[in-house]
């Protein structure tokens, strides 16, 4: 004689049974709305027009490279000055400001964070970096170096046009910034996930 298949006790015959599992999903869970898309545009646009005030301090905080001619040739007047190296590291110094600064704004904006935010961040501060430079480029001294030379004339001391020798990495320092600030502020002031329940196994 075998053993009946059923269980011993079985529920009521209702429909409501089982209960149906809770419906919850944590923030990283949670899709990407067409909402968050548009808040990411609006983080990378306003990081890209702020864009315009980092070049504008820059041009005012940068240190001059001052050039000097014979009337035969353009020459540095101080040849072992740091101050080429010294508008690199105040680009670079403004650029990690001014990124620690969105990804706080941004944080305390929408602490629920989301993808959009933070590759809006990622975008508005390489546009904002680049933003920066061509306007510090085009508001510093003239990058015609021969006829600057020539309209000051020999022996008179003259800015050299702002540069930036290490490009690449100085377009770098505002998104990274913002990404690691943004993403220290979540790991640690951010919401939290709730407590996996007894349907939840998938992070058993």
């Amino acid at each position: 004689m075998t053993a009946p298949l059923t269980p011993p006790q079985q529920p009521p015959n209702d429909p409501a049974w089982p209960p149906p599992p809770p419906s919850h999903q944590g923030p990283a869970g949670d899709p990407i709305t067409g909402a968050e898309v548009v808040q990411g545009l609006v983080v990378t646009a306003a990081s890209a027009i702020a864009g315009a005030v980092l070049g504008v301090l820059w041009v005012w905080l940068a240190p001059s490279v001052q050039l000097i001619s014979d009337g035969k040739g353009v020459y540095l007047r101080d040849s072992e000055g740091e101050a080429a190296i010294g508008a690199d590291g105040t680009f670079v110094l403004l650029a990690l400001a001014f990124g620690a600064v969105a990804g706080l704004v941004v944080f305390l904006a929408r602490r629920k964070g989301g993808v959009p935010l933070v590759l809006g961040l990622a975008a508005g501060g390489v546009l904002g970096s680049l933003l920066a430079w061509w306007l510090g480029t085009k508001l510093g001294p003239t990058a015609d170096v021969i006829a600057h030379a020539k309209a000051v004339g020999p022996e008179v001391v003259f800015d050299a046009p702002l540069k930036l020798q290490m490009g690449a990495a100085a377009m770098l320092a505002w998104p990274l910034a913002a990404m690691v600030v943004h993403l220290l502020l979540t790991g640690v002031l951010g919401p939290r996930d709730p407590e996996p329940g007894p349907w939840d196994t998938s992070k058993r």
